[in-house]
């Protein structure tokens, strides 16, 4: 899902900018437990390239 904007993200998801707020909590939480703290978008991107959960490709 390629998007700035939380709000088009989840219109194009179906799902309400609550749900993906809710998930970007928990996603930043679980970083935070493991000791890798991330507190903007540009940090979730790069944990997510650093853990193979995205690729430079798919962006």
């Amino acid at each position: 899902m390629r998007s700035e904007s939380k709000t088009v993200a989840a219109s194009e998801l179906g799902i309400s900018l609550g749900t993906i707020n809710t998930h970007l909590i928990r996603i930043r939480a679980k970083y935070a437990d493991l000791g890798r703290p991330v507190s903007d978008k540009i940090g979730l991107l790069i944990r997510a390239l650093q853990d193979e959960l995205v690729s430079l490709s798919e962006l």
